[in-house]
């Protein structure tokens, strides 16, 4: 007899597939981006706008696709607007990750039923984390990394999707997070040797850790597979406000030929969708 589990990884798998499959017959066609990058948009900073109206919106504004939509029922709806859920759950969670050896054998088990859902609806990437420090020094949390990643790195290139590890902040937003520092996780992936594991190159934190954020995206393009970006300080409109030149940073990931997303994750200080259209013209490079 099946377990619950099991049954609901197959439904699971089968909704997905479904979602592959969905006709775009009578869907809104999605407006060409005028530029070079593919950008998308963090579901979490529009939460209070529907999803329907926030993908036809989105597709009217040339976003090529919906970050964090983690609900596979909202796929369909993506899809009919012509758009991808570019970034969905992988394995654990901000303060529960692979920098701990207790919680590898879980991580390995939700990442292998994530990764084979994203893949049935052609998705590109999962998300996962290093976890919180909790007393856990630098070194061993990158080895345990390391060995956990190991683990289900063969998972994404088997299924041609990218385990995107993120980098956070530990100073504003994410207290005692391990991954606050781009050498830190750039020698994770080194180490992991996967063209199926990368970085989740959140601009807004690395900013705020360790600047230098055009050399840093120049020396190591080849270890990111996704980016975020978000306003310094305060994580909101990519305007005159913040202390990033945010067209210029544009610009030096598309003269890299990035061929990944490009999510804004910022929090909208004024009228929601103008300042993500200002933000899509903005990275129109």
């Amino acid at each position: 007899m099946e377990t619950t589990r099991e049954l609901s990884r197959r439904q699971a798998i089968k909704l997905a597939g479904a979602v592959a499959l969905a006709p775009l017959a009578g869907a809104a066609p999605r407006n060409p981006p005028k530029g070079r990058l593919k950008q998308s948009a963090a579901r979490w900073c529009y939460a209070k706008i529907p999803l329907e109206d926030l993908a036809k919106a989105g597709a009217e504004m040339g976003l090529a696709g919906i970050d964090l939509v983690n609900d596979p029922a909202d796929w369909v709806i993506l899809k009919k607007y012509g758009l991808v859920a570019t970034m969905v759950p992988g394995a654990g969670s901000i303060p529960e990750g692979f920098n701990r050896k207790e919680n590898h054998d879980r991580l390995e088990r939700e990442m292998r039923e994530n990764v084979a859902r994203a893949a049935a609806a052609g998705l590109p990437n999962v998300i996962t984390f290093s976890g919180n420090r909790r007393g856990t020094t630098d070194q061993e949390g990158l080895e345990n990394c390391v060995a956990g990643l190991n683990r289900v790195k063969a998972i994404g290139e088997e299924h041609k999707v990218t385990i995107c590890l993120e980098l956070l902040n530990s100073k504003v937003n994410h207290k005692d997070y391990q991954f606050d520092h781009m050498p830190w996780g750039l020698e994770v992936v080194k180490r992991v040797n996967s063209p199926r594991v990368k970085i989740l190159y959140d601009i807004y934190h690395a900013q705020i850790m360790d600047g230098d954020i055009l050399r840093t995206i120049r020396d190591n393009i080849q270890y990111i597979g996704h980016f975020h970006t978000g306003g310094v300080p305060g994580r909101h409109e990519l305007d005159d406000t913040q202390e990033l030149n945010w067209r210029t940073v544009a610009r030096a990931i598309a003269d890299l030929n990035f061929t990944g997303y490009v999510a804004h994750e910022f929090v909208p200080a004024r009228d929601p969708l103008q300042s993500l259209k200002e933000a899509v013209s903005l990275c129109e490079v």
